[in-house]
């Protein structure tokens, strides 16, 4: 009796290890996607904070990161589940979806919770720019290019990546 049960765990093995592998990869890209929204509300709030006439450009701006994000991570638990080849998992984290505006348009056309982030993030493809768009990317432009002042915000950004690792 015992042989039987022996043969079937180790039969079960394999795929217990696969459902671990992708459950790992899957919080670890979970916490690059948080990282990322963080990083953009601090360059947000650093833009903000020197001109206080960015605040509603700076919130469309984040909710247009926070649809794309939302998409990406959906879309990354999906293929994980359904379709793992679609995903470049030996590259950097932030390579490993690749979804051109064609893929986007068609994922939004799906009835589905998949469906519906990728909507939003194509909305927000087609719709026209914040009128002062230019003026926070500017900013943006002009806090990276002085490094003090992003230090704690993009040190906080590495440290959230750099402390997953999936064994």
């Amino acid at each position: 009796m015992k042989l039987p049960a022996i043969l079937l765990s180790l039969a079960l093995l394999p795929s217990s290890v696969l459902a671990a592998s992708t459950s790992c990869e899957s919080d670890k890209y979970h916490q690059y996607v948080d990282a990322s929204l963080s990083w953009y509300q601090s360059l947000v709030d650093l833009a903000v904070k020197k001109d206080q006439n960015l605040e509603e450009v700076g919130k469309w701006f984040l909710e247009g990161r926070k649809h794309h994000f939302e998409l990406n991570r959906e879309a990354v638990d999906w293929y994980l589940a359904n379709d793992k080849d679609q995903l470049n998992l030996e590259q950097p984290i932030e390579t490993w979806l690749k979804l051109t505006q064609q893929d986007v348009k068609a994922l939004a056309q799906q009835d589905n919770e998949l469906g519906h982030f990728a909507k939003k993030s194509f909305d927000d493809r087609q719709s026209k720019p914040h009128e002062k768009n230019y003026e926070l990317r500017s900013a943006f432009a002009d806090l990276l290019t002085h490094p003090g002042n992003i230090d704690k915000p993009l040190n906080a950004y590495n440290e959230k990546n750099d402390s997953y690792c999936c064994h």
